[in-house]
């Protein structure tokens, strides 16, 4: 009887001890989830965000001492070229105008230049912020979690408008862990502000509506004419052509059963002055 009582024991003994080690293991996922994951996501965030801020306050530097449009070359300099009669800053002969700013109605295309060339070439290529929730993201193309969304970005939706751009700037970001940009996203009120920064251009949207909960299937969120088809009614969306924002985060929180939708409409642009 002692032999099996000790065998008991033991048993007892290694099953608690593998408890012990579920649980700590558990709670090391959770404590990685939970708070590690958001405070890497935090600090890539901040990097990412003050290089762009680098690169546009020096691209505007670099703009601001450049002469006026109507300034013309020396006359030293007028046989060193075809185009030195030229107005500085006025196209050459056979060249193309110079791009319109960024949401100027062109796309601002360009291999190199304005809001389609900024997305293109960087992996992230504009700022959201939210003054009322005191968040600055930034933001990248894609929406997929492993390659955009759980770096701390907020994605942008493949297709939809670029930030100022007549259309829909669709975008999208975690509600928990990984920086979590749109925990408080049920916070927003209608008449609450968030600004869309690329390349030095702020564009500024007001918030019309939210709407609280919709299935992930409920594409028309994202439409260039944003609105619900699972909730028609007029509080949420749109029914007009014109330039939109909208956020969709996971809800409720610590699942992904649902989608929370955020709509807003541009109401200004400006452009940022050298420093």
């Amino acid at each position: 009887m002692r032999v099996r009582g000790g065998g008991l024991r033991r048993t007892l003994i290694g099953f608690g001890e593998l408890a012990v080690t579920l649980g700590l293991v558990v709670v090391l996922l959770a404590g990685y989830e939970l708070w590690w994951t958001n405070q890497s996501a935090d600090a890539g965030a901040r990097a990412t965000v003050a290089s762009l801020e680098r690169q546009w306050q020096a691209a505007a530097r670099a703009r601001s001492t450049l002469p006026p449009a109507n300034a013309t070359v020396p006359a030293s300099l007028a046989s060193s070229s075809p185009a030195a009669s030229s107005p500085v800053g006025a196209p050459s002969p056979g060249s193309s105008a110079p791009a319109p700013p960024p949401g100027s109605g062109s796309g601002g295309g360009g291999s190199g230049g304005g809001v389609n060339g900024m997305a293109r070439d960087l992996t992230a290529f504009a700022v959201i912020r939210i003054p009322v929730l005191d968040i600055t993201f930034p933001v990248a193309q894609g929406v997929d979690k492993y390659a955009v969304l759980n770096h701390g970005y907020i994605g942008h939706y493949p297709g939809t408008a670029m930030p100022g751009q007549p259309g829909n700037f669709a975008v999208a970001g975690h509600r928990n862990t990984h920086g979590e940009p749109f925990r408080h996203l049920d916070r927003l009120r209608r008449g609450d502000t968030v600004i869309a920064e690329v390349a030095g251009w702020y564009y500024v949207y007001t918030i019309d509506s939210v709407l609280p909960e919709t299935s992930p299937s409920d594409v028309d969120t994202v439409a260039p004419v944003p609105h619900s088809a699972f909730h028609p009614s007029s509080r949420y969306g749109y029914s007009v052509p014109g330039s939109y924002i909208t956020l969709t985060t996971c809800t409720p929180e610590f699942t992904s059963l649902y989608r929370m939708v955020v709509w807003g409409h541009l109401v200004g642009q400006e452009q940022r002055s050298g420093s």
